[in-house]
């Protein structure tokens, strides 16, 4: 695939598909074959699904023939290559949810954001890969080897959406769904180089329903346009989520108007929200991406941190929540459960309801601090994870940073924290580690204040551009020339 096609966002297909010059069908095929080459470096996808994304293609083709341009009006993601990640239904496509418990499970509905994907004429390539259940934010799981960075493949892309964040950086589609409970969106993307997006809690609504209260599904894709396009489509409410708010459809508005209309922001800088403290490389590259948006006229204040650390509130809620999925059948199942995540339901068993009425009360307590914080910011700024990827074959890094009884996410406070209050958050590229690694800075805004969030965002992607460090990866060669691995 040509590089101007491998990367090409959204709006620059539509010109091509309009013009005649690509037909969708043939930017699928290119999209399959990009595939074909880099999964067996990177081990991105658990299902693909070929031929329906092929006919659907070919059924686009057909419709940009008889009506040209005035297709976009009613569909415009129509003949655009997507993945959803495997935590969130597909009909009639596998959904193992990354576990040996679901490997042959096929849902009969798409979730709803899936089906307002499919209505806007996406095509969905497959499944991305996740750790079981999203239990960590790492690539692992037990039906297939790790999923691993395309920077450095000894390294994790990230997770739990790993896969997601693998196949966008490399140019397989547009765009990625993917779900994050406690950060699971934003540190694929940082790890990745790509832009991932949690919404506000409930914009995009949640189905089969997490009532944890913590998990938002959101985009990653390679620009801030085609997140925010991404969002507005699957945005709404639906009943299946009592969270989820807004009128399916409803536009939620244009990042790049609304960042020409930006007033000057009241931007918090924090270094760091605690343990771990960011590598010296990642700060001064973050560093040097917000200096980017003061010198676009924006006020940058420092400040400490401004919160305690929740991850005892996130560890008891996660931890309970896992037990009660598992409350009765436990003995029948752990054989076939990543020993990590049967580590943190047991935990999780053994909670008293008071300690889980304790982590709500934390939670309120925070959301109630944040709020009173963003009335003092317009938004914040931070690193989005403080660490450079860790092996791919891991679920953390191979120091645990000890904050409560168990580690599994305690290294990514300034992920996990804006879950509990249900903030938007971004993570935009920042540039590069001294290490060669993607590094992200994550731009945090008030409840609902998503378009806000997003073009501060798109003003970054303008004047601190990160698209052409994508010409770095290579797709590796087939073994036989023009034949994919």
């Amino acid at each position: 695939m040509a590089p101007e096609l491998q990367y090409a966002d959204i709006r620059s297909l539509r010109a091509a598909y309009g013009d005649g010059s690509l037909l969708p069908s043939e930017h699928l095929a290119a999209t399959f074959a990009l595939l074909d080459r880099w999964e067996p470096r990177i081990g991105a996808f658990l299902t693909l699904a070929r031929e329906r994304a092929t006919a659907e293609a070919e059924a686009a083709d057909r419709l940009l023939r008889r009506y040209g341009k005035a297709v976009w009006a009613d569909r415009p993601l129509l003949g655009m290559p997507v993945s959803v990640k495997d935590l969130t239904p597909t009909e009639g496509i596998r959904t193992t949810r990354g576990s040996l418990l679901h490997a042959d499970a096929v849902p009969d509905r798409d979730a709803p954001a899936v089906a307002r994907l499919r209505a806007a004429g996406a095509l969905v390539i497959g499944k991305t890969n996740t750790t079981e259940g999203g239990w960590s934010a790492a690539g692992v799981n037990r039906l297939q080897g790790p999923t691993r960075n395309p920077w450095d493949p000894a390294r994790t892309p990230g997770g739990s959406s790993a896969g997601a964040a693998a196949s966008v950086a490399v140019g397989i589609g547009v765009g990625a769904t993917g779900t994050d409970g406690a950060g699971s969106i934003r540190i694929p993307a940082s790890f990745c180089g790509v832009v991932g997006f949690k919404p506000s809690l409930g914009r995009i609504p949640y189905v089969p329903q997490s009532p944890e209260e913590l998990s938002h599904l959101g985009p990653l894709t390679r620009t801030v346009a085609d997140a925010a396009l991404l969002t507005q489509v699957m945005s709404g409410y639906d009943a299946g989520d009592p969270l989820s708010f807004g009128v399916p459809g409803e536009p939620t508005g244009d990042p790049e108007a609304a960042a020409g209309r930006l007033p000057r922001l009241r931007i918090g800088w924090i270094p760091s929200l605690g343990d771990p403290a960011p590598q010296p490389g990642i700060a001064a590259t973050v560093l040097r991406a917000v200096e980017a948006l003061a010198a676009r006229g924006h006020t940058v204040e420092e400040i400490p941190p401004p919160f305690e650390d929740p991850y005892p509130a996130l560890e008891t809620i996660l931890a309970g929540w896992e037990a009660a999925a598992h409350a009765r059948d436990l003995d029948e199942v752990a054989d076939r459960l990543d020993p990590g995540r049967l580590e943190v339901i047991r935990y999780g068993r053994g909670l008293s309801a008071a300690r889980l009425a304790r982590a709500y009360e934390a939670r309120a307590v925070l959301r109630a601090r944040s709020q009173a914080l963003m009335e003092r910011y317009d938004l914040l700024a931070m690193p989005t994870v403080a660490i450079e990827p860790f092996a791919a074959e891991l679920h953390e890094p191979p120091d645990p940073v000890r904050k409560g009884a168990l580690s599994w996410l305690a290294w990514a406070p300034e992920a996990y924290t804006f879950n509990l209050t249900g903030q938007p958050a971004v993570s935009v590229p920042a540039g590069r580690s001294p290490g060669g690694l993607p590094v992200g800075l994550q731009l945090v805004g008030g409840r609902h204040d998503d378009l806000r969030v997003l073009a501060a965002a798109y003003q970054l992607e303008q004047a601190h551009p990160w698209h052409h460090e994508y010409a770095a990866l290579t797709a590796p060669r087939p073994e036989t020339e023009g034949e994919p691995t």
